[in-house]
């Protein structure tokens, strides 16, 4: 049986599985990379290109050319392309199936099984978008399981030797997250996290691209600006990128813009580039500094090793800011490839437990001898356990019967263990109300507030109360939110036992739309 873990990244995704010797292994894509830009260019409505190709094509055809879709992820939005609004997990869905089927080509196994990862600090909208566009893409979504975990388990199967309390710094093209987790006894247990998901590389590429601009103004005053024609603009983010990751290993580099028929050749130092982003910098030092006092407040303060985790990180500035604030020497722990190959190891890991439980001991000798894993190994899966936390605190609209003011009543909060469950009464504000509508709200900023405006309505119901009763009237509400972050919400009336389910379907698409869309894709020419 055949599993993968798919790192479905911002800027670049990949794919890997676990090979002949137990150990991960990241599966080139068909041009010969471990990673894919996760990048969608529409040739037409029929004919969808994914990866390097997409990129290089966003220079001459913008329109039809899409990138950064994760951050739309979880949001009720589309992107118009070729007369078609597409959603983000339609989007998403095409660079999926890209990454299987270079899979497949690669393997010449069937590619279905998966395990997604997401960043820690994605909520319930982005984690449940994330499993629709698997199901677009027409896999089989395991499980999803946040990026530093991902690492977190490459990180201890790489290096068993010891217990360790271990801080991911997780800077991707478009997310950070930082973490604190504990490896004990092969067990994972993450303590606590904090992140930003509109906060990555591609931010480090945004202010380059303005500066280009803006110094390309200076020296042709009466060409324009370059930012203003779809093309040099693509030009400029490309040639952005290209600079920032050529200053990761020299101190400077020349870009020259071109526009209006006018060049510019514009010296970029690693100094200036630093001096342009240190207020991003800035921001993941203090999201980070944030989430060791949460761990602080959970007894952990203590900390063995700081591992470094997504390709921003190989900017030096980030681990020489680390270690002045940290005190501890960052480790590079294969930064591009650590969450996919970690995935990949939960994604076998689980399938492995799995037939354990359901009794199927042949399939999962046959699986364990198929990678090569002694009787040690795999007496030390079946018995691994990985523990998370909660992202964002959960609650439902409550009404001050005194002064009819709303507010947010926080039943699950950020970081409380995984899986949760939380039951508790609420009540009806006024004489023979006829029902209580139970909104379902999920923290939006970085701190949990009551403050509707802090928080997000994912989900609404209405459940009866029976005639006749006085204001104050229960209603038992429980919050289930499992490992995964995702959330089940039951209201109940206690007198007649009536129920209302909300399983959080949380914008975006619905399961209708879901399986329209997996049909529609079908169809697609994908490459």
């Amino acid at each position: 049986m055949a599993v993968y873990g798919i790192d479905l990244g911002t800027t670049y995704s990949c794919i890997a599985s676990i090979d002949d010797v137990g150990r991960p292994a990241v599966l080139r894509n068909l041009e010969g990379t471990d990673t894919t830009p996760s990048v969608v260019y529409f040739e037409s409505g029929e004919n969808v290109v994914v990866g390097a190709t997409a990129k290089d094509t966003a220079v001459l055809d913008p329109d039809n050319v899409v990138s950064l879709i994760k951050r739309d992820m979880g949001r009720d939005v589309t992107r118009p392309i070729q007369g078609i609004d597409f959603a983000p997990e339609e989007l998403s869905a095409f660079i999926l199936l890209k990454l299987a089927t270079d899979a497949r080509t690669t393997t010449g196994e069937e590619t279905r099984d998966v395990v997604i990862t997401v960043p820690a600090y994605f909520g319930a909208a982005e984690r449940d978008a994330t499993r629709k566009a698997g199901r677009i893409a027409g896999l089989n979504v395991i499980d999803i399981v946040s990026e530093p975990i991902a690492a977190a388990i490459t990180y201890g199967v790489l290096n068993p030797e010891a217990d360790r309390t271990i801080l991911v710094y997780d800077l991707g093209g478009g997310t950070f997250d930082t973490t604190v987790i504990a490896l004990r006894g092969g067990h994972i247990e993450v303590v606590c996290t904090d992140g930003d998901h509109e906060l990555g590389g591609a931010d480090w590429d945004a202010r380059l691209v303005e500066h280009l601009a803006e110094r390309f103004r200076a020296e042709h005053p009466d060409a324009g600006d370059p930012l203003d024609d779809k093309q040099t603009e693509q030009q400029l983010r490309r040639d952005a990128e290209d600079a920032k990751k050529a200053l990761t290993a020299r101190t400077s580099h020349t870009v020259r813009v071109m526009h209006g028929g006018r060049v510019a050749a514009i010296e970029v130092t690693r100094e200036k580039l630093e001096e342009l982003t240190k207020d991003l910098l800035d921001r993941t030092v203090e999201i980070t500094g944030r989430t060791l006092a949460t761990a602080a407040d959970k007894g952990v303060d203590d900390y063995d090793d700081l591992v470094l985790v997504g390709g921003s990180t190989k900017m030096p500035v980030v681990a020489a800011r680390l270690e002045t604030e940290l005190g501890l020497a960052p480790r590079l722990q294969d930064p591009d490839l650590a969450v996919a190959k970690g995935a990949a190891l939960y994604a076998f890991e689980e399938t492995y437990r799995r037939l354990v439980r359901e009794g199927s001991a042949e399939r999962a000798e046959e699986m364990a001898n198929r990678a090569g894993l002694s009787a040690e190994q795999q007496k030390q899966i079946a018995g691994r356990q990985i523990k998370t936390v909660a992202s964002h605190a959960f609650g439902i609209v409550v009404v001050d019967r005194d002064s009819g003011a709303e507010h947010v009543a926080h039943l699950v909060h950020a970081n409380d263990d995984l899986p949760a469950a939380k039951t508790e009464d609420f009540f009806t504000v006024y004489d023979d109300q006829t029902s209580a509508d139970i909104r379902v709200m999920e923290q939006a900023g970085s701190v949990e507030s009551a403050e509707l405006i802090d928080n997000t309505e994912i989900a609404t119901g209405e459940i009866r109360v029976p005639p006749g009763k006085k204001a104050g009237w229960p209603i038992g509400v429980t919050f289930a939110l499992d490992a995964s972050g995702l959330l089940n919400v039951t209201a109940v009336e206690k007198e007649t036992g009536e129920r209302l389910e909300l399983k959080v379907d949380v914008g975006g698409m619905s399961e209708e739309e879901v399986e329209r869309s997996r049909k529609a894709l079908s169809r697609v020419q994908v490459s």
